[in-house]
């Protein structure tokens, strides 16, 4: 029998049967029957009603939840919390249930932009990057590269990245992501880590390929790159981005 959520009724009537189609291909890991196809503004705009209301405790307890719309949402709830100790316990409980990359990247609390000079925050970070499941791994290497790459920065958080081994797919995309980015803000601390051999050959193609086709680094800088990238032995499997 499938599990219904006290939400499951307004998501209904929300319900996008294109949108559902289309939107299930992105998230390859969740089955269609799991998805409703909820539009994200409309989720949106349902989490800000549900916590301005504040009726959503029970949402938040009743894990797992069935839906992946009904993650998102609870993803989005999470992103409204306004006190940081909060947030930070909301996420670390609803980690460990998250089966797919959308949902993963969409929690990005409002909150912990204020909070990045909490000890806190880097402590619970580490946490995550040492957790066995993927998506939490995931999550504390996107909240490195989201906070951290700007006036919060410090070299021993790019090693942190670089020192995370895995063979799951959206786990060494995020190191990728990461690493493309560092090198539009950090160039000069990120780019020796694509010739010193603690990234993997498939990571440093995929970081390159990255960041040649970002706007945020200079055509000069992209030269650099291209070079690199013609001695990094190539892969047969290049799959895709996300």
């Amino acid at each position: 029998m499938i599990k219904k959520s006290i939400y499951y009724e307004r998501l209904m009537e929300l319900q996008d049967l294109k949108y559902r189609s289309f939107q299930s291909k992105l998230i390859p890991t969740v089955d269609l029957e799991r998805v409703i196809g909820v539009r994200t503004p409309e989720l949106r705009k349902l989490a800000k009603e549900l916590y301005r209301d504040k009726e959503y405790g029970a949402f938040l307890g009743d894990l797992p939840h069935y839906f992946y719309d009904e993650n998102q949402l609870h993803a989005m709830l999470i992103n409204e919390t306004d006190n940081f100790t909060e947030a930070l316990r909301r996420v670390d409980i609803f980690l460990p249930f998250v089966d797919n990359w959308a949902t993963c990247d969409q929690m990005r609390p409002k909150v912990f932009r204020e909070s990045v000079s909490n000890g806190k925050f880097i402590k619970q970070i580490k946490k995550w990057l040492e957790s066995g499941h993927e998506y939490t791994k995931r999550y504390g290497i996107g909240c490195l590269m989201q906070y951290f790459l700007d006036d919060n920065f410090s070299t021993e958080y790019i090693k942190m990245v670089a020192a995370v081994k895995s063979d799951e797919y959206y786990v060494k995309m995020m190191i990728a992501w990461y690493f493309a980015t560092a090198l539009a803000f950090r160039w000069d601390e990120t780019l020796p880590y694509l010739t010193n051999g603690m990234l993997s050959d498939w990571v440093k193609r995929k970081a390159v390929q990255k960041a040649i086709e970002s706007y945020r680094i200079s055509r000069e800088k992209k030269e650099i790159l291209k070079g690199i990238r013609s001695t990094i032995p190539n892969s047969r499997t290049i799959l895709s981005n996300r």
